[in-house]
């Protein structure tokens, strides 16, 4: 068992919008809501993990790893997580992640590819049961893809829009667990700046592909789970990909109906896939105005 000290992660996503209103990283929307204050993005703990699997897997981590999460409990900023490691086998590892009084905070696969086997997210798929009658998302059909390939790229400086207001560098300044390889090309074992694994989830996200679905609108979602998976990493700092999306699977629980959308990052050209990434996208029911009416409507 491999366990990291504790961290304090930091809180980023407090001027996040989208559809032209705050997100739930917002102290007065958390409120609304019953959360005592904005959380801390999920994606943000996947920081404290990389440099023990990357002892584990090599540089092969960064190429063919994949982190494949379930979040189970949020976290705000000023409280400390630690993460720990539980090698099975060559090419698979259990990993979660708990807070200072025990409350686990995620819990994960890592897996090195190319045959991932199941992964965390694929075991929890299986199990979905049919979704049933929506509210928010009766327009949704899986099957569905975004209307038009996205072309994305991450340099240095450059400010990732409303949904992360923020750039690489800054992120970097704040970063749990910084390594040279997110910076600085001559340490980089591939001669080029990669882009952090917490990252990933910004740069598919950068271009506001997720707010383009037929979601009803004031809502207000969260991330639940989430894989990041490296087909040919690593994803590198200043390069253009072109991402590609699908809506895989629609589930809902008691306070959230949730939609799981595929992203696909090629190359410029869209023909060499390089990284995928699977996000089930939980929005509250609660936070949609309408939702008891159209209900039972």
């Amino acid at each position: 068992m491999i366990e990291g000290p504790l961290r304090k992660p930091a809180q980023m996503l407090a001027e996040q919008s989208y559809d032209g209103h705050s997100s739930i990283h917002d102290d007065a929307e958390a409120e609304k809501l019953g959360i005592r204050a904005g959380p801390i993005e999920g994606p943000t703990h996947f920081s404290q993990f990389s440099p023990y699997l990357v002892d584990l897997f090599g540089k092969a981590w960064f190429e063919r790893g994949c982190f494949s999460t379930h979040f189970q409990n949020m976290v705000v900023e000023g409280e400390e997580v630690r993460v720990f490691i539980e090698p099975k086998t060559d090419t698979y590892a259990y990993c979660g992640a708990e807070k200072a009084d025990g409350t686990p905070v995620l819990e994960a696969s890592a897996t090195l590819g190319p045959d991932h086997g199941e992964t965390l997210l694929a075991a929890r798929m299986a199990k979905l049961r049919p979704a049933g009658d929506l509210v928010i998302l009766a327009d949704m059909k899986t099957g569905m893809t975004g209307p038009d390939d996205e072309l994305v790229k991450m340099d240095p400086d450059q400010h990732m829009g409303d949904l992360y207001p923020f750039s690489l560098n800054e992120k970097l300044e704040k970063i749990t667990e910084p390594m040279d390889w997110y910076s600085d090309a001559s340490a980089s074992p591939w001669g080029r700046a990669i882009v952090p694994t917490e990252m990933v989830s910004v740069l598919g996200n950068y271009t506001g592909g997720m707010v383009k679905w037929p979601v009803k609108r004031p809502s207000i979602g969260l991330f639940a789970d989430l894989e990041i998976k490296m087909v040919n990493g690593p994803l590198f700092v200043g390069e253009t990909y072109r991402l590609k999306r699908e809506v895989v699977a629609l589930s809902q629980s008691r306070r959230v109906e949730n939609y799981w959308v595929l992203t696909s990052f090629y190359d410029e050209g869209g023909s060499d896939l390089k990284a995928q990434m699977l996000l089930n996208h939980g929005v509250m029911k609660a936070s949609y105005p309408d939702y008891p009416k159209e209900l039972l409507a």
